[in-house]
């Protein structure tokens, strides 16, 4: 699409909607098009980089997740916030790697309410194993297209956009 098409289209929304609002200038909206617009092919980018490995970028999320908890075992409750995910979601989520082999379903002995999530020596495998493939693709579609300056620029730019939504 030709970018004086966008320009228009926003324009004619901005000028249908209330005035109450506080609508994007062009350094703002090409801030956000540009975010909206690469992020969702970024991440399919590294999905598909990831596939030959046998896992999705969600399957190797949960790994890492799990690699990185006390004892290699997070409560399903925790892992679910962590991926943003629902309790349903994160069952759909973890069934195929739990029938892999790689993560596995357990009690709390602290208490028998809690399930918890637990990352199986096969799936620590997998997740070493995938890591270089993960990593390179990572570096090759984001860091090593940045310098350091906006590498450090990018860091910050998320932290901030992280506590924002903490505190909302």
């Amino acid at each position: 699409m030709p970018s004086g098409w966008r320009r228009l289209h926003w324009t004619a929304v901005a000028d249908t909607a209330s005035t109450a609002s506080r609508w994007l200038n062009d350094t703002e909206m090409r801030a956000w098009r540009a975010y909206v617009e690469t992020q969702a092919d970024l991440n399919a980018a590294i999905e598909a980089d990831l596939r030959p490995t046998g896992l999705s970028l969600g399957d190797y999320q949960v790994l890492v997740f799990l690699s990185e908890a006390p004892d290699r075992r997070m409560r399903m409750c925790d892992l679910a916030d962590d991926l943003q995910l629902s309790p349903s979601g994160l069952t759909r989520r973890l069934d195929g790697i739990v029938r892999r082999g790689w993560v596995e379903r357990i009690g709390s002995d602290d208490d028998r309410r809690v399930m918890l999530a637990a990352l199986t020596a096969d799936g620590l495998a997998m997740l070493e194993a995938a890591a270089p493939t993960h990593v390179d693709s990572v570096r090759r579609r984001l860091v090593d297209l940045l310098d350091d300056d906006e590498l450090v620029a990018l860091g910050r730019i998320f932290d901030k956009v992280r506590a924002g939504l903490d505190a909302g």
